[in-house]
Parts: C-alpha cells; sequence; structure tokens
C-alpha cells in the first residue's frame, strides 16, 4: 500500500513539475486548433475524461464520484486531474473520468447522456479511436475511417446541441510501431483514422493533441517499449508524456 501510495505521489509531483517548468514536449508544438495554454479553468467547472482504456486505465467503476483517485486508474487521466486539483484548489472543480476499455465512438454514443450530458461539463475531453480500427483486425468490424469521422461527428454534434458552451479537446488515436501489436498490417490505414480526429478537431475548432507526433518524438529518447507496454496502452513514462501534453492545453496560470 505504501508503496503505491509513493508511486502515485510521484507521477502527480513528476507530471506537475514539467507541466509548469521546462518539457520533453509539448502537444502545441504539433497542433493547427489550439495554442498552449488555450483553455481557462473557471470557478466551479466540471471537467470529464471520455475514451477507451488508455483514459479507463483500470479505472474502480462503481466509483462514479469525482475528484476520487480510485475513480481515475492508473494513467494520464489521473496525473493530469491531480494537477488541475492542486493548480486550481481555489476553483472548487470537479473531475471525471468515464473511459471504459475497449470502447469505440458506437460505445460513447450509447453511454453518451449518462456519462456526459448529464455530468454537465464545461470541459470534455476525448481519446478514441484505436480500437474503432483494431477490431476491423482482430474481430472482423467494419468500419472504415470515413464511418468512423461520420461517427465521431455525430458524437460532436450531439455533445454541442445539448452543451453549447462546452470546451472540447480532442486526442488523437495513437500507435507505436513494432511494439507487440502494431506491426506493418496497422499501416497505411490506421493513419487515414487519425487523420479523421485531426480534421475534426480543425472543423471544430477544438483543442487537439497530437499523441502521434508527441510519441513518434519521444522515441528519439528511448524505444516504444519504453513509452507503452505493447505499443498502444502506456507505461508510466508514457502516461506522464501524455499528461503533460494534454496540461500544455490548459491556462493553468
Amino acid at each position: 500500500m505504501n508503496s503505491r501510495r509513493d508511486f502515485l505521489k510521484k507521477s502527480i509531483l513528476t507530471v506537475g513539475t514539467t507541466a509548469m517548468g521546462s518539457a520533453l514536449l509539448h502537444a502545441e508544438d504539433f497542433s493547427s486548433a489550439k495554442p498552449k495554454g488555450g483553455i481557462s479553468i473557471n470557478q466551479n467547472d466540471v471537467i470529464l475524461f471520455q475514451g477507451d482504456s488508455i483514459t479507463d486505465a483500470g479505472r474502480k467503476k462503481d466509483n462514479l464520484n469525482p475528484n476520487e483517485m480510485n475513480a481515475f486508474g492508473g494513467g494520464y487521466a489521473m496525473l493530469a486531474a491531480g494537477v488541475l486539483l492542486n493548480k486550481c484548489a481555489s476553483k472548487n472543480i470537479k473531475i471525471y473520468n468515464r473511459g471504459i476499455s475497449g470502447n469505440r465512438v458506437p460505445d460513447l454514443m450509447n453511454r453518451w447522456q449518462a456519462d456526459c450530458i448529464d455530468l454537465k461539463p464545461n470541459i470534455v475531453s476525448i481519446l478514441i479511436g484505436v480500437n474503432d480500427f483494431w477490431r476491423t483486425k482482430d474481430r472482423g468490424a467494419i468500419n472504415t475511417p470515413e464511418q468512423y469521422k461520420g461517427q465521431y461527428k455525430e458524437l460532436l454534434d450531439k455533445t454541442l446541441a445539448a452543451l453549447p458552451n462546452v470546451k472540447l479537446i480532442i486526442g488523437e488515436p495513437f500507435g507505436l510501431k513494432d511494439v507487440k501489436h502494431i506491426n506493418d498490417s496497422w499501416y497505411p490505414e490506421f493513419p487515414k483514422y487519425q487523420l479523421a480526429a485531426r480534421e475534426l478537431a480543425k472543423e471544430y475548432k477544438t483543442a487537439f493533441i497530437p499523441y502521434q507526433d508527441i510519441f513518434d518524438k519521444a522515441l528519439k529518447a528511448n524505444t516504444g517499449a519504453y513509452w507503452t507496454t505493447d505499443g498502444v496502452h502506456t507505461s508510466w513514462a508514457g502516461a506522464n508524456l501524455m499528461a503533460e501534453s494534454w496540461l500544455a492545453q490548459i491556462k493553468l496560470g
């Protein structure tokens, strides 16, 4: 138990330090939508992290409360949320993680009312897409990049119709080649899903975090197996890098 507490404490401290000081990589270096620190945190804001297993990160799903560590798992959402709760302590914010392992865009649509709209978030961060492609390979699902984009567009339209003032953050789905699951068979198809996410961020003028570019640059420092466990799910270092890149979209000052 003590070792776990130490791990979480070190994770949060590490992200907090790098987010506020010099960093290995910053999301704004690649974003065509929003500059660094473009999203302000206001009094009583509700912030929602949504996505698949990368966002889920083993969270305790019977705990639906905001601002509780075991409701966030051990990934980038937990690390980023910890920094926000620290830096915005006077603003009484609420942060939720509703990522669910294995989810695709249609899965988000099916639970969007309860897991997004009903929470009335002011900021919604979405990282989705790797399973929309992956299931076409390992389970024979039929879902083209065009279908993925259309489904994602429907999700964004539904969100904006219900929450017209919501601030959106779209994360790019990513994969690190030659680490377990990610091999030549992913290309050139998988990048089309990434392009769709990028195009939607531009069309809807949302913040965009180009995780693929961020991890590709990180490969100069160490291998894909250092940053991820299987090419998709992050290691401690990878989760920290993602959290830092996410926080670069937020005005913390």
